[in-house]
């Protein structure tokens, strides 16, 4: 993982402690997630997390893992990833939470430490009782899919629809097509919604909210123009996405209430070749305690997934890798 981000969040008070903690979502191949209760005598008792703990100084975060899961519920980590990684600022502490998706794991879970355990479906823990504040960042990234694709520059609805099939199972895709005018951004994203949806993908749309909530899309996709712009984040239904390009867009982002963020360029594209560019360092110094879903685009791939995971990326964002040439 990179280590160009600061260890105390940028804006923490001097005179209030940082704390690195690290969690485990632990994940049943049929989908739900384990869940704790806080026990009595913890700070925060009675309160539901996502269990783990203190990482000690010097201590790797993955490490801390291990052995927090280890001892709080007599688990073995064999594979996990990064999901997210976040900055809370409570009355008197700051937490800086690293949490890991748990894949793989040896042993069954148990209450080593008097706490209560649930496995439940993620999507039932943005209502849940009691859920830590820490929680709803979590969450968002769990339900969010890591591959997020564009519609290619210039792309008929036929062309969408012929390529669908080619798209990962339950990815995002942005109907991207800036050369339109509305009317006829309109009447393609008619077209393809319901084969979108078919397919089992998740259609956004990137030219206004309500649009986006009229053809019944999974999201809405502000760009970074629109972003700069807003004061208040649109009221519609489904996930609300930005595209950011430094840490002052990716702080709007989060402060106006977005899902998450796509941030970028990464690398260099052949489009724009001569363009700067984050490089995985930079793209984790500017996401690197953002508490939303950011994922990273420009020069990337499904092939840099692993790269995006080790800079606390969501996952990729592309058009290329996703479409044969024309």
């Amino acid at each position: 993982m990179p280590s160009t981000a600061p260890e105390v969040p940028p804006g923490a008070s001097s005179s209030r402690p940082v704390i690195r903690v690290a969690a485990g979502v632990l994940k049943r191949p049929t989908g739900e997630v384990l869940f704790t209760q806080r026990p009595e005598g913890k700070i925060a008792a009675g309160w539901w997390e996502f269990p783990g703990g203190k990482i000690e100084s010097g201590e790797a975060g993955f490490d801390a893992l291990t052995r927090e899961l280890e001892e709080e519920l007599g688990v073995r980590v064999r594979e996990a990833h990064p999901l997210i990684r976040f900055r809370h600022d409570y009355s008197n502490r700051t937490v800086l939470l690293e949490t890991w998706l748990v894949t793989a794991y040896d042993g069954e879970p148990q209450s080593r430490e008097a706490q209560a355990l649930r496995w439940v479906v993620p999507e039932a823990l943005t209502a849940w009782p009691q859920a830590l504040p820490t929680v709803l960042p979590i969450v968002r990234a769990l339900t969010l899919p890591v591959e997020y694709v564009f519609t290619p520059p210039g792309a008929g609805a036929d062309d969408i629809v012929n390529g669908l099939s080619r798209l990962p199972a339950g990815s995002l895709l942005r109907l991207r097509l800036p050369d339109l005018d509305d009317l006829h951004y309109h009447r393609i994203a008619e077209t393809v919604a319901p084969h979108v949806a078919a397919a089992g993908l998740r259609l956004v749309l990137d030219r206004s909210a309500s649009e986006a909530a009229s053809l019944g899309a999974a999201g809405w996709h502000a760009t970074a123009a629109v972003l700069r712009r807003m004061y208040a984040l649109p009221a519609a239904p489904g996930l609300r996405l930005a595209s950011v390009h430094d840490a002052q867009d990716l702080r709007c982002a989060q402060d106006l209430g977005f899902d998450a963020a796509v941030l970028g360029a990464v690398l260099p594209t052949a489009t724009h070749p001569g363009a700067a560019t984050l490089g995985w360092g930079g793209f984790f110094a500017v996401r690197a305690h953002a508490a939303l879903p950011v994922f990273a685009i420009g020069g990337v791939g499904p092939g840099a997934l692993a790269d995006a995971f080790r800079a606390w990326g969501q996952g990729v964002a592309a058009i290329s890798a996703y479409w044969p040439r024309r």
